[in-house]
């Protein structure tokens, strides 16, 4: 896996994750499957689509479908056709072939089961649970953005792996006292 990115913080991470970074410029050039997951447009852009091979696969997890310079990817083609459903096969001058995944929208709303239940019964126990916090403490919070309290998260994964029949460790009443005495 390449990853190309324009936030300095973020390319570091993802350095510190194991994963190569460079320009999208020379990622273009040795791609096979190239994912966009940006919330911006032109992402993949003209000079970037003459540099891909035979065959590349293109794909927006992002934002719209802005990402992919769809606009470019037609006027470089001399031939489009579905190839199979949410697939289509733009055939360049040069004869090499671009795939574009789902019209570039968002390939897992279009092209798949978009959330799957698995992860929307875990949202949805999330939203009606903060929905409950934020009832009891009307009047006590602040006008403002607030992060969904850790004990929420918390409930949610411990039904969630319950409900799968996981089982994980509890920290002992020793463990809690040693780490209350250090995080206060």
């Amino acid at each position: 896996v390449i990853v190309t990115e324009v936030d300095p913080v973020r390319a570091l991470e993802a350095v510190m994750d194991g994963f190569e970074v460079m320009p999208m410029e020379r990622a273009a050039e040795l791609g096979d499957i190239f994912i966009t997951a940006t919330g911006n447009i032109n992402v993949i852009d003209e000079r970037h689509l003459m540099k891909m091979k035979d065959g590349a696969i293109l794909a927006n997890a992002g934002h719209f479908n802005v990402e992919i310079n769809i606009k470019a990817l037609e006027e470089l083609a001399v031939e489009v056709r579905e190839v199979r459903k949410y697939v289509k096969e733009y055939r360049l001058r040069d004869g090499r072939r671009l795939y574009l995944l789902a019209e570039g929208r968002l390939v897992n709303l279009v092209a798949a089961e978009g959330h799957p239940s698995e992860v929307m019964d875990m949202s949805f126990a999330n939203q009606a649970l903060s929905v409950e916090f934020i009832t009891k403490n009307r009047g006590k919070l602040a006008v403002r953005l607030h992060s969904v309290p850790r004990e929420i998260d918390e409930t949610v994964a411990r039904l969630k792996l319950e409900s799968m029949g996981i089982e994980i460790d509890s920290l002992t009443e020793e463990q809690k006292r040693y780490l209350e005495s250090w995080k206060a």
